[in-house]
């Protein structure tokens, strides 16, 4: 399989084998099932090294970072249509391993280990989740050896967790954060979208309608963004389908913890919730006055 513009690589010795350009390498990792905001951030990544530059995209469908009854087994995987919108965006190559090639022991013995921010909303969700993810981070940093590598904000807490691993174990590498890319209707993108009926998707927008009333609230501080956008989702639970929610969220993007009622400075207001059998996140960022 092959697309005019990016290479279609299998193996590490493949990827090791292409010449270093001297303007950089940055990576965008994936699990496949490439959409608009795959493309931003392959497109960010092609911006900041430049046409000298390399842009290398993995796409790895992680089993360590699914837990079980998850949907590892469906989720899509569209390789073919990912390296179309690869090349439309701008990068050099494609990484797309097997899983004996990135785990040729069979499930790692060692792994990375996130800690206590690991254990709040998504890990308290998904125990094991985060680990697994920093796993595989780690890996791929190590296999693609990137100066750069570009992830989006919309999955804020993996972000942060990449983040203070890289910092905490000395990754040579920068990590930057794109800004989520949304539908015209306020829908943040993700692959998990192609799940949703169309009244799921109607649906669906309760999500990014209750955080945008969360942000519009923001003057009045931690509580009223909270009521603001609790009163969107308890409206939302009586759609048909509903929304079910697991939790809404207003957290110190430092560690992710409660922010406190007189918490200024930057802030997450993130969701996650279900709607049928499809659990979907979302946060936006916030500023509540002046810094600590």
């Amino acid at each position: 399989m092959s697309t005019p513009g990016v290479d279609l690589l299998y193996t590490a010795a493949e990827l090791r084998s292409r010449p270093r350009p001297p303007a950089g390498r940055a990576v965008v990792m994936t699990m496949g099932a490439l959409h608009a905001g795959h493309a931003a951030l392959v497109r960010a990544a092609r911006e900041h090294v430049g046409a000298d530059g390399q842009v290398v995209v993995t796409v790895f469908v992680n089993p360590l970072q699914f837990g079980e009854g998850e949907d590892l087994d469906r989720y899509p995987r569209t390789l073919g249509a990912d390296l179309e919108v690869c090349a439309d965006a701008g990068a050099d190559a494609v990484f797309a391993p097997s899983v004996a090639e990135v785990y040729p022991g069979g499930d790692p013995q060692v792994r990375i280990t996130a800690g206590p921010m690991g254990e709040r909303l998504e890990g308290a969700s998904r125990p094991g989740h985060f680990d697994g993810m920093l796993t595989v981070v780690a890996k791929l940093l190590h296999l693609t050896a990137p100066d750069t590598a570009f992830f989006g904000e919309k999955d804020a807490q993996q972000l942060a967790l990449i983040r203070r691993m890289a910092a905490d174990l000395n990754f040579p590498v920068e990590i930057v954060g794109v800004p989520t890319v949304r539908e015209a209707d306020g829908l943040a993108l993700s692959s998990r979208n192609a799940y949703l009926s169309e009244a799921g998707r109607a649906s669906a927008l309760a999500l990014s309608r209750a955080l945008f009333a969360g942000r519009d609230a923001r003057a009045g501080g931690p509580k009223e963004i909270r009521a603001a956008a609790r009163a969107v989702l308890d409206d939302a639970a009586r759609l048909d389908p509903p929304v079910m929610l697991d939790y809404l969220a207003l957290v110190d993007p430092a560690d992710f913890t409660d922010a406190a009622e007189d918490h200024t400075g930057p802030a997450v207001l993130a969701v996650a919730a279900r709607v049928g059998t499809t659990r979907l996140i979302d946060n936006v960022p916030l500023d509540l006055g002046a810094p600590r």
